[in-house]
């Protein structure tokens, strides 16, 4: 058994609480169940449960480039996942529970990678296209993958990347031509009509099998792998599936919904909200590679566009730009937003240029594959994050007592439900930090709920930074901070921002009879950093409040600086 497989089986026993119940039924009555249905045991691979309606719309179009316009139907994803999964059994002789990483952004060929990896019988794990190579060297560190399938976009940091952790691993780039020397043509894998698919038969995948690892800071520190099981996929899809939480209509013979696919693939919510969910009901994804204003409104008009899966940013955007005009939000009907909270006034800019808008939020996380709750269809509760998804329970712990707490008392917010991740890899510490011995994970969000079921998030013990929905975590800045020879001390919180949300903003304590200037100190961090995790501020201070134990107290910063 390879260390990867030992790992799994590690963090299988750990939280055998998911692996042997479906759902636990709480008989505290201040426990928040669901006001949705709880949902069938769900005993199939991801696999199975998208390609389950392939032959009521093989011709219609699946995934098409905004920009190029190349796209494929739904019956050309199935034939390339297939002979993808056959090639990497074959040429590259991966085998069960063999790890991939996934780096790229939004294509119309990332169905059929994702898919074809789970179909060889392999692991997906999704990375963040625009990593810088440090970053993703530790990610590809963690998972010990045998295969990458990227972009020319990426190769750079990927090949420098793997040169500093020494390793060599086959890179599969999706590009047609002037590849770099040692890749491989996507093309040759994904489109080999003569490899032979019988070797799929040797591929042995159950739902309690691991599917994908995408990246998550959890409550504090860095990105850590977070392992998600086909069970826990499918559940969560078919929570969505719910006729009270869906608005998207199944295809028919006439129409077909159209989605903007711009809310990135690698992360959880358009992995599994908008890419595998909507595969169930023969959705065409119009996809968007990084967001770009006038390519998403356009996407909206031009397919009159009824239905969208959205961040804050884009409702930012939507409501509030003057560019945007009535006009050009005329087709929605519904909007589900995601990621992070949104006030009620943010949200109704947007209803006021069409008061037809079914909005509601959701919440998430990662390691509950994107869903704790949502509004129900209908719903006019703006802020409220809905309620919590069918077979699931939420509690209010008190935050020295850990007691349930009852309606609109605040505490942390534990989410208990077949959705919840396995727990994170080759990490026994974080995984003790967030996991109950009764299976409850802890969100690190405070929040409450009302007497309606309606829940609400009002603060967060977590550290993280929210830009453009994306994680943040202040411990990867403040570390590439320290390697400055002339810092001594330093200390990252968020601080409001009106296009992302949030941002990072720096405190720094040089080292004595040393001085810097604060640009050259940000362009020495931000250069090695993705751009959504550059620090927007730096501000030069005496000394970074601590506690007895050392560990920073950011809200001290935020009360006195901010």
């Amino acid at each position: 058994m390879t260390t990867l497989r030992k790992a799994f089986s590690q963090v299988l026993r750990k939280n055998s609480v998911y692996s042997t119940s479906f759902l636990h039924n709480s008989t505290d009555s201040k426990v928040l169940k669901s006001v949705f249905k709880d949902i069938e045991d769900v005993n199939y691979t991801i696999n199975q449960f998208v390609w389950q309606n392939l032959d009521k719309w093989p011709d219609k179009t699946f995934t098409v480039c905004a920009s190029t316009g190349h796209g494929y139907t739904y019956a050309q994803t199935h034939k390339m996942s297939v002979q993808l999964a056959a090639s990497l059994r074959l040429k590259l002789k991966l085998q069960n529970d063999d790890t991939v990483a996934i780096i790229l952004p939004n294509v119309p060929e990332y169905p059929c990678v994702s898919l074809g990896v789970l179909e060889a019988g392999c692991i997906a794990s999704l990375m963040n296209p625009a990593y810088t190579a440090d970053e993703l060297k530790r990610q590809l560190e963690q998972i010990n993958c045998k295969a990458i399938i990227s972009s020319k976009l990426s190769y750079k940091n990927i090949s420098e990347a793997l040169k500093t952790i020494k390793r060599n691993v086959p890179v599969i780039l999706i590009d047609n031509d002037a590849l770099p020397e040692g890749t491989i043509r996507f093309a040759e894998f994904a489109n080999d009509f003569n490899v032979n698919t019988d070797c799929l038969k040797a591929v042995k995948r159950s739902a309690d099998d691991v599917a994908i690892l995408p990246f998550s800071s959890g409550t504090t520190g860095f990105p850590k792998a977070v392992v998600s099981t086909h069970r826990s996929i499918v559940a969560f899809n078919k929570m969505i599936y719910d006729p009270n939480v869906i608005e998207v209509e199944e295809a028919t013979a006439t129409y077909q919904s159209v989605l903007p696919g711009v809310l990135p693939f690698f992360h959880i919510f358009g992995f599994n909200v908008l890419m595998l969910n909507l595969m169930c009901l023969g959705v065409k994804l119009v996809t968007i590679s990084h967001f770009k204003p006038e390519v998403f409104l356009e996407t909206i008009v031009r397919h009159r566009t009824q239905h969208l899966y959205a961040v804050p940013p884009m409702i930012l955007f939507l409501g509030k730009h003057p560019a945007v005009t009535p006009t050009h939000v005329q087709s929605l009907r519904s909007i589900v937003c995601g990621a992070a909270s949104l006030s009620s006034n943010d949200a109704e800019a947007l209803i006021k240029k069409n008061r037809n808008i079914n909005f509601r939020q959701g919440y998430g996380l990662t390691e509950t594959n994107g869903g704790i709750s949502v509004g129900r269809k209908g719903d006019k509760n703006l802020t409220a994050l809905g309620h919590v998804f069918g077979s699931c329970e939420v509690k209010i712990a008190d935050l020295d007592t850990q007691e349930t707490l009852g309606p609109d008392q605040e505490g942390e917010i534990w989410f208990r439900g077949p959705s919840v991740m396995r727990g994170y890899l080759n990490n026994e510490e974080a995984n003790r930090e967030v996991f109950t011995e009764d299976g409850w994970l802890k969100t690190g969000d405070i929040g409450k709920y009302d007497e309606n079921k309606y829940l609400y998030i009002t603060d967060r013990l977590k550290e993280l930074i929210k830009v453009k929905a994306f994680q943040v975590p202040p411990a990867e800045l403040e570390m590439v901070l320290r390697t400055h020879p002339k810092v001594l001390d330093c200390a990252v919180i968020a601080i409001k921002d009106e296009i992302t949300g949030e941002a990072p903003k720096a405190f720094v304590v040089t080292k004595p009879k040393q001085t810097v200037d604060a640009k050259e100190l940000m362009k020495f961090v931000n250069q090695q950093l993705a751009t959504f995790k550059k620090i927007k501020e730096l501000q030069f201070v005496d000394d970074i409040p601590k506690n007895p134990a050392g560990k920073i107290l950011r809200r001290v910063l935020k009360d006195k600086y901010c």
